[in-house]
């Protein structure tokens, strides 16, 4: 089966009762690697006992750098998903068939528990997008099209797709370099990515694929907390890395003029059109 070409790579951290809740199928015809942040819980064990083949870590890396881990033990496709992602192998099938005709990354449409379509896809990460995403009026009312849905038989460029769950070739974001371990936790998706736009290679998010994500990101609450200072810290170094979504200078049009001219718009399924080309 071509599904057993992939490895599916999950960064666990104090993630038992979520394990158990998500990844209970007891059919999974791929590779799981499960990379844990030095969890204080038995998540290693559950992870285990659901059959991952699991590298425990003496200590909390993040986010990225733990992927970037298991990244080195990943197959010939590469799939990162979220330990609160409901997985269906079918959709591995899906997803290779979309990297091997467009490459660049591909992300599935997600769906809360309830099968309500969760905006995975973005686009391009301005301050007041990311404001108005958090309903801050009157930023709000600005940016519709930064939360970015893909229906049935729809596959759309997007900006950048949320890390819950992206797959790529492996060698293909070998060469994309992997995720930025200057990012601890958060932002580390919006970069990742602008510099696969940024290097010829497109971002998608399929429409045909579609898995539950149990979204409970942590710093929805109003209650300042740790998660908080995490992403205040790599806002910080994702806006200084591209002050053009902060400050608007240089332009975001003329630094991504390809995704700029793509994301929102379908993919065209003829094999080698609109196929991205590097910067020369």
């Amino acid at each position: 089966m071509t599904e057993r070409r992939w490895s599916v790579v999950t960064v666990t951290y104090n993630s038992a009762e979520t394990l158990r809740r998500c990844w209970h199928n007891e059919s999974r015809p791929y590779e799981w690697i499960v990379v844990d942040n030095c969890s204080a819980d038995d998540s290693v064990q559950v992870a285990e006992k659901l059959g991952a083949r699991v590298i425990q870590l003496a200590e909390n890396v993040g986010f990225a750098k733990a992927n970037n881990i298991g990244l080195r033990e990943a197959g010939e496709y590469v799939l990162f998903a979220n330990p609160d992602l409901e997985l269906r192998p079918d959709g591995l099938t899906v997803l290779k068939r979309h990297l091997d005709v467009h490459g660049g990354l591909v992300a599935p449409q997600l769906l809360s528990a309830e099968g309500i379509p969760q905006p995975n896809g973005r686009g391009f990460p301005y301050a007041t997008a990311k404001l108005g995403n958090r309903r801050v009026w009157p930023l709000n009312r600005l940016h519709g099209s930064y939360r970015i849905l893909a229906g049935p038989g729809e596959s759309v460029y997007v900006a950048w797709v949320m890390g819950a769950a992206v797959a790529a070739r492996t060698a293909e974001f070998v060469e994309l370099g992997g995720w930025d371990e200057r990012f601890f936790l958060y932002y580390e998706d919006h970069e990742l990515g602008l510099r696969s736009w940024q290097l010829g290679r497109p971002v998608v998010l399929l429409g045909d694929v579609r898995w539950t994500h149990h979204w409970a990101r942590a710093t929805n609450s109003v209650h300042w907390s740790r998660a908080h200072n995490l992403e205040l810290r790599s806002a910080r170094t994702f806006f200084g890395i591209f002050p053009e979504f902060l400050i608007g200078l240089p332009p975001a049009s003329r630094r991504h003029r390809t995704a700029a001219r793509l994301v929102g718009s379908p993919v065209n399924a003829e094999p080698g059109v609109q196929r991205c080309q590097p910067p020369r």
